[in-house]
């Protein structure tokens, strides 16, 4: 039975250093996300997803009147950085000439399929209270999606990212994607603060077909709740890293304590057995 014991431990050891070591580094994360520039690239307007009001809904509808649509892809229950990056869009907004919903159309896109129109309405009232112009009400518009939908539109506009179930979030960039109003990517605007006159001339170059020049890569990335650097993401992972050597310490140490239990109580027995011989 004891032998069983030991064995039983030895694996359970080996499991652990096992996972300790498999740890996920969060530099190998942020490898796999990013956001490319597929600059001409046609968006599938026939994607379905719903609008803030639950309606079935598809991008074709939000290219019909002729204006340029600037899209921002975030998720609602992000702990940081889209928040962040939707305040800039609103600041930005309220500096600028051109309206949402006169000159162009705001399509705030949830990539997390998991989230709710309930989220949808939240987010447009607050945001819509913040930009403070009435012709936003019709041409600001907040959508969810399944997987699928979703899946085909962040690939077409170049947005990678990755979801950790570790920690329930995800791991991703930051920035907006200005499409023609037939649906083909513009021009891209990365980080969570814009520059209005950039905006604005985007908008008109998009609202006359031109597609625009690469931008420069500024990337914010939003994981682990640091996005600029993933230093408490490193944190989390050492954490977890000693919590497991300390694990596999501890039940090295419980072994040898067994061990040499066993053995003192195999030198009694053989003790007691001298004493009896004579």
């Amino acid at each position: 039975m004891k032998k069983v014991i030991r064995v039983c431990l030895l694996m359970v050891c080996a499991e652990m250093l096992a996972n300790v070591c498999a740890a996920d580094d969060p530099r190998e994360v942020l490898k796999r996300i990013g956001f490319d520039q597929n600059l001409d690239a046609q968006v599938p307007l026939d994607l379905a997803f719903r609008d803030e009001f639950g309606k079935t809904v598809t991008l074709s509808d939000y290219f019909k009147h002729g204006k340029p649509v600037l899209l921002a892809l975030v998720y609602h229950d992000c702990p940081m950085l889209c928040g962040a990056e939707q305040n800039g869009l609103v600041t930005c907004l309220r500096a600028m000439p051109y309206s949402a919903g006169n000159e162009f159309e705001v399509l705030t896109v949830s990539f997390d399929p998991a989230e709710s129109t309930t989220l949808s309405v939240e987010k447009k009232s607050e945001y819509l209270k913040s930009y403070g112009r009435a012709s936003a009400a019709e041409g600001w518009h907040f959508l969810t999606g399944d997987k699928a939908s979703i899946d085909a539109l962040t690939s077409a506009v170049g947005f990678r990212y990755v979801y950790d179930p570790v920690i329930r979030q995800f791991a991703h960039p930051s920035g907006l994607v200005l499409l023609t109003p037939q649906g083909r990517v513009s021009r891209y605007f990365y980080g969570i603060e814009y520059y209005p006159r950039d905006i604005d001339f985007g908008i008109l170059e998009a609202s006359q077909n031109k597609i625009g020049t690469l931008s420069e890569q500024v990337l914010l990335y939003c994981y682990r709740y640091d996005p600029m650097t993933g230093k408490y993401g490193f944190v989390i992972i050492n954490i977890l890293r000693l919590a497991g050597i300390l694990t596999v310490v501890g039940l090295a140490s419980f072994m040898a304590v067994m061990i040499r239990r066993e053995r003192r109580l195999k030198m009694n027995d053989l003790g007691q057995a001298a004493d009896t011989r004579r």
